[in-house]
């Protein structure tokens, strides 16, 4: 049973910082694709950053040159680094990955950006 557990969102002033972290279990995290998704109120879940089991990451447009996606194989964590938040970034941030045609959804982590 693969299980996603996110952590580390909250209450940001735009232009702060915070970073999100995902660590995963019940699977072989080192060969698996992770991502990072969010859902603002009223709007679609969006994906925000990918990052492949080689290293590989990619980014919506939107959080290009602001989010960095990482992962740590030996901890089994993925993580998010987000700079110069913005209020638009303000969403529930979700970890998911893909394996064998099932998708696995942590439970989300709420991220603010207000003054």
């Amino acid at each position: 049973q693969v299980q996603l557990v996110e952590s580390g969102g909250g209450l940001v002033q735009p232009g702060g910082s915070l970073r999100l972290s995902c660590a995963a279990s019940g699977t072989i995290f080192s060969i698996t694709d992770m991502d990072w998704y969010r859902q603002a109120p009223g709007k679609l879940r969006e994906l925000v950053a990918t990052i492949s089991s080689g290293g590989n990451t990619g980014y919506a447009e939107s959080v290009k040159g602001r989010f960095t996606i990482s992962r740590d194989n030996a901890k089994s964590t993925v993580y998010l680094q987000m700079n110069s938040l913005k209020p638009e970034d303000t969403a529930l941030y979700y970890c998911h990955t893909g394996i064998v045609y099932t998708d696995y959804w942590g439970q989300g982590t709420q991220v603010t950006v207000s003054s």
